[in-house]
């Protein structure tokens, strides 16, 4: 989600289904060849730039907004990007937020919703503004160079399509990481169409539909960070990076080995008083639940969960998704479900039709409305409720339809369909599956072969023993055999959003966590739609953290 756009023309919005306007062909703008650059009336210190021998720093600089991501910064990013890409003189580059509170919290949605009710051209600017940031984000995705991103502080939105596609993604005991579009009536963008789908079992769809947050270590057992160090190590560790000399001749990934283990110097343990919360009979639950295809399922199966500490998260869970749009619950539901066969560059074209269908689309500023505006936090949905909705309405649709004449043009013709630099994070579920049906072996001999294949790597013990626990079964001779369970999609050794619980036979802690709007937030940022408190200049928030687990 785009922060703080900076729009001067108006856009529309209306109490009808999607509001019209002028044709696509002619509100495409012709982007062939673009150069993006600093333009008159930028702010001059939003982001700071740096350079440490071989290090290039990028530093957002806008405090009081929570480094709020908008248009002079991708102005000033993206240039600066394209200009290192081609140096010989810089060897890493890193992006972080200045201060303690955020790396970056998310959009400024308060304003793009007081530009969507003066009328069309606004929202033409405002899906600009989305092309301009997205363009922002593939290039981080397909970038030549190590990127880390110091994912320090609240990390929402834009911040995540800023920090989710590089290589080291750095979760400290700050980190605050959520996708809350849901709950404002947009949905998760910035590529979240690649990055959650990719994610083992329902647990990205469970996010993306919740607005749940990950804080501190969890955001690094759940895979969004590829490692937890403590904040106070940052500054040291950028020292160290930059220290480090290159070939000519190395190959990138010669270079992002090096940087792997270098990081990994730093990581020197992991808080004993914050277990793995997405984990055990709570992790089986949002596989059983959030792998289900449609919505009415999705809550009957959440309203089936019958053991009581999962039934009490059920219950919360069913609360927390009748207060979102119902528009956006079933777009991203759909979304989630698209997104696992789409490529990198698919992501963002799809999305950037999204984002304009729902800037025309009433939700999107009743729910900015009803949250920093009007501070009601009662909004009232184009549909009223998710039990309005019936399936032959199929109101998912039109926000899937691709108009060719607003095709967005990226900065390069990149593309994957697996991340190529997954290997520096935690072993993946397919990881697991493919030692276990290559070579039988107990549950505890893989697990110590993992940690030796990962150099001793930390959260690796504690990762690969849930994924065992939840995907497979013990012969009799104590071999593990991987459990192919009802509703598991697999391909190969690469598994798929889908993926349910093997045996659950393991008794484990169980997470009450549930996510809270914030009825005092007023900051303009997507992090008010998660209760952060803000900084700016609007005003605070609740901080809705996540409950600790309770033993059984």
């Amino acid at each position: 989600m785009p922060l703080r756009a900076k729009i001067t023309n108006p856009a529309i919005a209306g109490r009808v289904q999607m509001s019209s306007s002028p044709s696509r062909q002619d509100l495409s703008r012709t982007e062939a060849a673009e150069v993006i650059k600093e333009l008159p009336g930028d702010e001059p210190e939003d982001v700071l730039f740096n350079t440490l021998f071989g290090v290039r720093t990028i530093e957002l600089n806008r405090p009081k907004t929570l480094h709020s991501l908008n248009g002079s910064m991708i102005r000033k990013i993206v240039p600066r990007l394209q200009e290192w890409a081609k140096s010989d003189m810089a060897n890493v580059i890193i992006i972080k937020g200045s201060g303690a509170k955020a790396f970056c919290a998310g959009g400024d949605v308060k304003h793009l919703a007081e530009e969507n009710l003066k009328g069309w051209e606004g929202q033409r600017n405002s899906t600009d503004y989305f092309a301009l940031e997205y363009k922002l984000d593939h290039l981080i995705a397909t970038y030549k160079k190590p990127y880390v991103a110091f994912m320090d502080g609240i990390t929402m939105g834009g911040g995540v399509g800023l920090s989710i596609h590089a290589p080291f993604r750095i979760a400290t005991e700050r980190t605050v990481f959520a996708m809350p579009e849901t709950s404002i009536g947009f949905f998760p963008d910035v590529g979240a169409s690649f990055f959650l789908p990719r994610m083992s079992g329902g647990v990205g769809t469970y996010l993306a539909l919740t607005s749940e947050k990950l804080k501190g270590v969890n955001a690094f057992y759940a895979g969004i960070a590829t490692h937890y160090i403590h904040s106070t190590s940052l500054p040291a560790l950028e020292h160290r990076l930059a220290e480090l000399r290159f070939k000519d001749y190395d190959s990138k990934h010669t270079r992002l080995t090096l940087i792997d283990s270098t990081i990994e110097e730093f990581c020197t343990g992991l808080p004993h008083d914050e277990p793995m919360l997405i984990q055990g009979k709570l992790r089986d639950a949002i596989d059983r639940c959030f792998t289900k295809t449609n919505v009415p399922d999705l809550i009957a199966a959440l309203k089936a969960e019958e053991d009581e500490e999962v039934k009490a998260w059920a219950e919360k869970t069913i609360a927390t998704l009748y207060q979102k749009s119902p528009t956006s619950i079933y777009v991203t539901l759909r979304q989630m479900q698209l997104g696992r066969t789409w490529s990198i560059k698919d992501t963002f074209h799809r999305e950037h039709q999204m984002a304009d269908k729902f800037m025309r689309h009433p939700d999107f500023t009743e729910g900015v409305s009803a949250l920093l505006i009007r501070k009601d936090n009662r909004p009232v949905w184009q549909r009223a409720s998710l039990d309005d909705v019936k399936p032959e309405d199929n109101i998912s649709e039109p926000f899937f339809q691709v108009e060719g004449a607003n095709r967005l043009q990226l900065l390069n013709e990149t593309d994957y369909t697996q991340y190529p630099h997954s290997e520096f994070g935690l072993p993946r579920e397919s990881d697991v599956q493919e030692l276990v049906m290559r070579t039988p072996k107990s549950r505890k001999a893989i697990v110590t072969q993992f940690i030796k294949e990962r150099k001793g790597k930390q959260g690796v013990k504690e990762v690969v023993a849930e994924i065992l626990r939840r995907r497979t079964t013990v012969t009799p001779d104590n071999k593990a055999v991987w459990a192919f369970a009802e509703g598991v999609q697999e391909s190969g050794a690469q598994a798929t959003v889908g993926q349910t619980s093997g045996d659950g036979a393991a008794t484990e802690e169980l997470s009450t966590g549930e996510v809270a709007i914030g009825e005092e937030a007023s900051g303009g940022s997507e992090a008010a739609a998660t209760g952060e408190e803000s900084t700016g200049e609007e005003g605070n928030g609740e901080d809705a953290s996540l409950k600790k687990p309770s033993s059984e």
